[in-house]
């Protein structure tokens, strides 16, 4: 499964780029005025860090004809760029036509099986379902990403499972269970992926025992 951060802040990336743990990196412009500054900036900074992951960078502007010549441009940016465009009825011309233009698109604001399908059918890279936003209104956004991996099964689509708004612990284990592809997860939740009490407290009766033997270097 892949991990992506769900960030624009640089140094965070810059802090987890050695674990060898990040597989790419999703922005949306929230994310990118939280840090402030110019976004284009912001974006080399991160492909820079990232030279080998899928890097995804979200359209700002509205009009279909705008969002086809701003989505060319940002992949336009690097090869490992990802042009995010909402799954919005007025935009699916404009996918279809990047699409066919060999532009690897990651689609965001995704919500049930069927927008799914259409997505899978155009041939995007990548659906980000958003799990989190699912759960807020009381849907179940870990069920709809099991219905959604049966059908990208069942009729063989190469489209790949991404599930967003990971908020918590519990629910990032469950999109690893659910079977998706891929997630993408704030800092604060990936730490907390990589913890564990029990871990902590191993180590700390092994370091005390091995004390005990007085032992000043081994091997």
């Amino acid at each position: 499964m892949k991990i992506f951060l769900d960030t624009a802040q640089v140094d965070i990336i810059e802090q987890y780029v050695p674990t060898g743990l990040i597989d790419g990196v999703t922005t949306n412009p929230s994310l990118l005025s939280k840090v402030g500054g110019q976004p284009l900036e912001v974006i080399k900074k991160i492909i820079h860090l990232l030279p080998k992951g899928d890097i995804s960078v979200q359209v700002t502007y509205k009009e279909p004809a705008k969002v086809y010549e701003q989505a060319k441009a940002i992949a336009t940016l690097a090869d490992n760029v990802i042009v995010k465009i909402p799954c919005h009825a007025q935009y699916y011309p404009v996918i279809h036509k990047l699409i066919k233009e060999g532009i690897r698109i990651n689609i965001t604001m995704l919500f049930s099986l069927s927008q799914a399908l259409m997505m899978c059918k155009l041939g995007v890279t990548y659906i980000s379902l958003i799990v989190g936003r699912l759960d807020d209104v009381n849907g179940d956004g870990i069920a709809v990403a099991h219905d959604i991996r049966v059908m990208l099964d069942q009729y063989n689509f190469e489209t790949q499972l991404l599930l967003a708004s990971i908020r918590s612990m519990s629910r990032a284990q469950d999109a690893v269970a659910s079977g998706a592809d891929a997630m993408t997860i704030p800092p604060v939740v990936l730490e907390c992926m990589m913890k564990h009490t029990l871990t902590d407290r191993g180590i700390a009766i092994f370091d005390a025992d091995w004390h005990k033997l007085g032992v000043k270097q081994f091997p």
